[in-house]
């Protein structure tokens, strides 16, 4: 579901964000008083100032940042997109889902040069995680939103890449979630996050297709 530029913000009593790895840090006990997608932007961190402040998992943010690639022919569609588009990510250092796919979108960020991306916290960045909830209907971290240079909200990607969320709707419903928590690790180390890049290429080139998608796969 997609967003207008402008939103009502939501009560400090909304549930929290949930991450599969049970981590809460960095979060902030209310949102901020931001009223458009574009300010809530403007107030945010760049990747690199996100990553020196990051303290939960700071091994693995740091791995991955020195070790992502991008593939040549998703870096190739991105450098060909038409435009100038911003990516707005809630995202906290604590959430193993976020520190297993923002290293590599931060990355593939820095090699094209019509990209932008901040980073905010659940906090200020809550009313975008309610009106992008995951297929189970929660607010997650990370969310990535993509703004064009007006600042309307023309795509998003929740949580974890499309194969991996599947997987944990499967173990949802069969009572499998501990197993699932366990193994996930491995199955992000694999795919090494080539695959939220891709999804992530695909919802830019919906958006500048004039398509906006949301990838919260159900």
């Amino acid at each position: 579901m997609l967003i207008p530029i402008a939103f009502a913000l939501l009560a400090a009593a909304s549930p929290l964000p949930a991450c599969d790895s049970g981590a809460e840090t960095g979060l902030t006990p209310a949102a901020r008083t931001d009223s458009t997608l574009g300010a809530l932007y403007a107030s945010g961190q760049d990747y690199r100032t996100f990553l020196a402040e990051a303290k939960a998992r700071r091994e693995l943010w740091v791995r991955h940042t020195e070790a992502a690639v991008i593939a040549p022919d998703v870096l190739a569609t991105a450098r060909a997109l038409m435009g100038r588009w911003r990516i707005l990510v809630v995202a906290v250092d604590g959430c193993s889902d976020s520190a297993n796919t923002l290293p590599y979108i931060a990355r593939l960020v820095d090699q094209v040069p019509s990209l932008e991306l901040r980073v905010v916290l659940p906090g200020p960045g809550q009313a975008v995680m309610e009106a992008h909830r995951t297929p189970d209907g929660r607010p997650a971290t990370p969310t990535f939103v993509v703004l064009d240079p007006s600042g309307n909200d023309v795509g998003c990607l929740v949580e974890r890449p499309a194969a991996l969320q599947q997987l944990a709707m499967q173990a949802r419903t069969a009572g499998t979630l501990e197993t699932f928590a366990r193994d996930k690790q491995k199955w992000y180390d694999a795919d090494a996050g080539a695959s939220v890049v891709r999804e992530l290429v695909a919802v830019l080139q919906a958006a500048a297709a004039g398509a906006p998608r949301c990838d919260a796969p159900r």
